[in-house]
């Protein structure tokens, strides 16, 4: 089997919940310099790539000694379907596999990108057709018309009793790249959930997010997913 994984990080010029988040001030740079950084550590990984449509993020991403690939407008744009993005990332890229590498994870380390690595080749022999990183989620849901996993009164369960739900943290996406087209998705139908904790999960979406990722950075890990 072909192992040459290209690692993708799509980041776009506009945000709108959280305005150059994909810039953001983060560690010693900003979140996508600290994620480029984080890949150079992971030799299992062929080639980086930043896909971008702001030629700002591109240089950065040139300085920093990887490939820079300018995103055609109309996949800049979020009124565009995510598998139209993805069926045109696909023909651009040169390896035989695709790792979805989002800056606004920067929790997700070295080590936790080399596991990840090493567990897809062995769950791809076992007949799952992609990795997507997931952390266990069990807390209380409700919609406008009441509880959704739990009962109130004398049936009310403590948290940890509820239905084990999985939050998909976006972490770490790893796939074929001719089934992206296929799909229209970065993962497939029997994706294999690699389980990892709270800290890596972290996924910057609002200011909220930002903090909470900043203040995790500099805790250390009690428990990583190695």
């Amino acid at each position: 089997m072909n192992k040459t994984i290209t690692a993708i990080i799509p980041v776009k010029g506009n945000s709108t919940r959280l305005p150059n988040k994909n810039i953001l001030p983060f560690a010693d740079s900003n979140l996508l310099i600290h994620k480029i950084r984080q890949l150079k550590q992971v030799e299992e990984i062929t080639e980086i790539i930043v896909s971008s449509d702001s030629d700002e993020m591109l240089a950065m991403g040139i300085a920093e000694g990887v490939t820079a690939i300018k995103r055609p407008k109309e996949y800049a744009d979020e009124s565009v379907p995510f598998g139209m993005f993805l069926e045109y990332i696909s023909d651009e890229m040169p390896n035989d596999h695709i790792m979805w590498a989002c800056a606004t994870s920067p929790l997700v380390e070295p080590y936790l990108y080399r596991k990840a690595v090493k567990t897809y080749f062995e769950k791809l022999e076992e007949g799952y057709d992609s990795l997507i990183t997931c952390d266990p989620y069990q807390t209380y849901l409700m919609d406008e018309n009441g509880p959704l996993n739990f009962s109130m009164g004398l049936a009310h369960k403590n948290s940890e009793q509820l239905p084990k739900l999985y939050h998909f943290s976006n972490g770490i996406n790893l796939a074929p790249r001719v089934m992206l087209k296929e799909w229209h998705y970065n993962y497939g139908p029997n994706a294999y959930r690699l389980i990892i904790n709270k800290r890596e999960a972290a996924d910057i979406d609002d200011v909220y997010d930002y903090e909470i990722a900043k203040a995790l950075y500099s805790m250390k890990d009690p428990n990583p997913t190695i």
